[in-house]
């Protein structure tokens, strides 16, 4: 067994309620306030290759599609070396990620969603809106529930793989192991 002996069971998920947005509401006021402050900001959009932030200079502007005279971000064009080095620090951290155990790769991502569902949802719906011409409620539904949904179920949905095991005979154990693909 793992460092941390036991048998964990996640969190059973429930689809994420999809908030109404309605006119004077506090999440109205919210994501219109972050809309506001993203929408005034030129967001620098570079490349990260474990962790470091690569600005290469040669960019192109990022428009909101309804508005393409409003530049919300220079995408910085990632060169030849970047390519490489991001398929090694890739392959490099595959190792780590397939030998955690799968209830520390499942605490990853319901962290995220918990993230996603708190300080990070106006951030995603407003980029979702400026960058996609998505209304609040396609936002709302397409970028933050349908995105924590999935992060939460999945876990789930991993538990129940791990979970299928085949039958044995008396006297015999068999058990199966998922393993990723080499």
């Amino acid at each position: 067994m793992s460092a941390a002996d036991g048998i964990f069971c996640p969190p059973v998920p429930v689809n994420e309620p999809v908030r109404g947005y309605a006119p004077g509401s506090p999440e109205r006021a919210s994501i219109e306030a972050q809309l506001e402050r993203m929408g005034q900001e030129t967001w620098s959009l570079p490349n990260v290759v474990a962790g470091e932030h690569r600005e290469t200079g040669n960019t192109v502007d990022v428009v909101e599609p309804h508005n393409h005279s409003n530049v919300i971000g220079r995408l910085h064009r990632a060169t030849d070396s970047d390519i490489q080095d991001a398929f090694e620090a890739a392959a490099a951290a595959k190792k780590d990620w397939a030998n955690a155990s799968w209830e520390d790769r499942a605490a990853v991502f319901l962290k995220a969603a918990e993230l996603l569902q708190g300080p990070w949802r106006d951030e995603m719906n407003a980029s979702t809106m400026l960058g996609q011409s998505k209304t609040v409620h396609q936002a709302e539904i397409d970028a933050a529930c349908e995105l924590i949904d999935f992060w939460r179920y999945n876990v789930t949905f991993a538990k129940q793989i791990l979970e299928e095991q085949p039958q044995s005979t008396s006297q015999i154990w068999n058990r199966s192991d998922h393993r990723p693909l080499e």
